[in-house]
């Protein structure tokens, strides 16, 4: 007698950990079969995702972020648009609301490297304390909605200081490519960490003090952070920005990153 046939799954959930830790850091596969009925496959999400929060997600604390990487023009592609929202309606029922869409981008080297304008001077990061004090004055109007939600929780120093924490003292890329930018005197204006991720090298973070925003030094700092990873002979540079952070998507694509995908990030309360 035979074995009987194995059955596809019918939906499967991932999370993702980082390196030593026994706590999930990141919820990034969500998958549902797409070939069963709209309304059975989303209840059998359902019952999956929540079965496995309740198996997997330490009691008492939020489940982590959902990210989730589609095309550019997802919505406008009818079988995509209802793969991406079939999997944010099994979230959104188990209380996931969506946090930001997300621009993925990209630099190629055919593209024409951002020459110095002239106006601002470069240097390296002092030591982490000077980079931790400018990550907390940036979060003054921030339009990251991360770093909005962040400062419902937390004050702009604990935001900082996590961030850095939890990404930027993680990179093991050099330290000398972070960049600080000053005016001719001195005076910081903005600062740029390019880096590499482990996968690309990318632009991990970037921004302008809020007393020197409106005048165009973004572009500045953007050109200096990508000639730093051009001159690693790279074969990308990758980058990220919040769709309704339209000053951050003009400068990306002045600087000749183009638009390659999108991400869609989803947290619990």
């Amino acid at each position: 007698m035979g074995r009987p046939a194995r059955r596809p799954p019918l939906a499967r959930a991932a999370w993702w950990s980082r390196a030593g830790s026994d706590t999930p850091f990141l919820l990034d596969v969500l998958d549902l079969d797409d070939g069963l009925p709209g309304a059975e496959r989303v209840d059998i999400g359902e019952r999956l995702v929540r079965a496995a929060m309740a198996a997997v997600v330490p009691d008492g604390s939020p489940p982590p972020e959902y990210t989730r990487y589609v095309p550019p023009g997802w919505r406008e592609n009818a079988v995509t648009r209802t793969v991406v929202e079939d999997r944010m309606t099994v979230l959104e029922r188990t209380g996931a609301k969506l946090l930001v869409e997300r621009l993925r981008l990209e630099w190629r080297p055919e593209s024409p490297v951002p020459q110095p304008s002239g106006r601002l001077t470069f240097r390296p990061v002092h030591d982490t304390g000077e980079l931790v004090s400018l990550m907390t004055t940036v979060m003054d109007g921030t339009l990251d909605a991360h770093g909005r939600d962040e400062l419902t929780r937390m004050s702009a120093h604990e935001a900082a200081t996590r961030h850095y924490e939890d990404e930027l003292a993680r990179y093991r890329t050099p330290r000398d490519w972070w960049r600080i930018a000053t005016l001719p005197g001195g005076e910081p204006v903005g600062f740029v960490i390019p880096a590499h991720n482990g996968y690309n090298p990318i632009i991990a973070y970037i921004a302008v003090l809020p007393a020197h925003r409106g005048r165009g030094y973004i572009d500045d700092i953007l050109a200096e952070g990508t000639r730093v990873l051009a001159e690693q002979g790279v074969p990308r540079i990758r980058a990220a920005t919040d769709v309704g952070n339209t000053p951050m998507a003009g400068a990306f694509a002045r600087a000749g990153y183009v638009n390659y995908g999108r991400e869609l990030n989803m947290t619990w309360s």
